[in-house]
């Protein structure tokens, strides 16, 4: 093991590949020699020249059709949106060609395009630079939704993205990019649709998605001091998603609570409450609870900013309010 922040991780998954597949290319804006705005292909242009990183105009929409198309014919584009709010220029793209190509033609034209971008809130990026969206493109058959924690869950499953025969969206928390954690050496992949445990725990399970896995962590520290045992999942996929792992986790534990940045209506917290109502609602011994960010334009101020999203002493009493029903 040896520590490497987040962006390095999935750098590394790229680096990687691309030596190994020659069909793989990056297309975005300032991906080129400089290397991405979060870093994101840092390097990889001294080595592969402009053809492989080609760096784009404003044109979100064009860029996207045209990986598209590059994709039915065999190639594996990579998608760097840079902020994922950009993706919804390319929405008639996505949904209507993207998402649907496998099924319009029977299996006979793949779809291996990955599209990565920065989501959440966080460094004053405001309303423009600080949405997540998954829970959308959750909601749309043919994609692969996949929103890792760790640095070593984004270069593994970053991995596994640029396999995938079909569209993967990899959605990067941009608080935690420059984090830093261990990371195996060599290549490694992570499948999609497994849940990793990141915490045990016995009084209640916590499920946290993307940024509020650390937070959530944080306050299972400060409980553990009064002897509350939380369990924590950290779902790494939403599309897949592992619901055995929750369930399991639930049926030991008795209690659920989930966390997430995004908004509370139609969210992913709402589909995973869902699912375990119609599956294990025997286990249950409380209702089932969840914490999201407040369903509000995102402002541009940092205290504003932290007024809305959740926080670890947010978590900290959402437990002890889900323990005390």
């Amino acid at each position: 093991m040896r520590e490497l922040t987040y962006v390095e991780a999935t750098v590394e998954a790229l680096d990687s590949a691309m030596a190994r597949d020659p069909s793989i290319f990056v297309v975005g804006e300032g991906i080129g020699e400089r290397g991405g705005n979060f870093n994101t292909t840092v390097g990889l242009f001294a080595k592969y020249g402009p053809e492989r990183l080609c760096d784009t105009p404003i044109s979100e929409r064009g860029f996207v059709g045209m990986c598209a198309g590059a994709a039915m014919t065999g190639t594996r584009p990579v998608v760097d949106f840079m902020f994922f709010d950009f993706i919804l220029d390319a929405f008639g793209e996505l949904v209507n060609q993207i998402a649907k190509m496998q099924y319009m033609s029977s299996g006979r034209l793949k779809m291996p395009i990955l599209l990565r971008g920065a989501i959440g809130i966080g460094h004053s990026a405001a309303t423009h630079h600080s949405g997540s969206y998954y829970p959308i493109f959750a909601h749309l058959p043919g994609f692969r939704v996949v929103v890792p924690a760790t640095p070593s869950d984004a270069k593994g499953l970053f991995a596994t993205a640029l396999q995938s025969e079909d569209p993967v969206l990899f959605l990067e928390h941009k608080s935690l990019l420059f984090n830093r954690g261990d990371v195996p050496e060599g290549d490694y992949a992570i499948p999609f649709g497994e849940a990793r445990t990141a915490r045990e725990g016995t009084d209640c399970t916590l499920v946290a998605i993307g940024s509020m896995v650390d937070k959530s962590l944080t306050a299972c520290e400060k409980l553990a001091e009064e002897g509350i045992s939380t369990e924590v999942i950290d779902p790494r996929t939403i599309a897949p998603l592992d619901m055995e792992t929750i369930l399991a986790s639930v049926h030991r534990t008795g209690r659920l609570l989930i966390v997430d940045e995004t908004f509370q209506p139609c969210g992913v917290g709402a589909e995973i409450a869902a699912q375990v109502i119609d599956q294990g609602f025997d286990d249950l011994d409380a209702p089932i609870r969840r914490l999201n960010g407040a369903h509000v334009p995102t402002p541009y101020s940092p205290t504003l900013e932290e007024a809305i999203t959740p926080e670890a002493a947010d978590i900290e009493q959402s437990i002890r309010d889900l323990l005390a029903e």
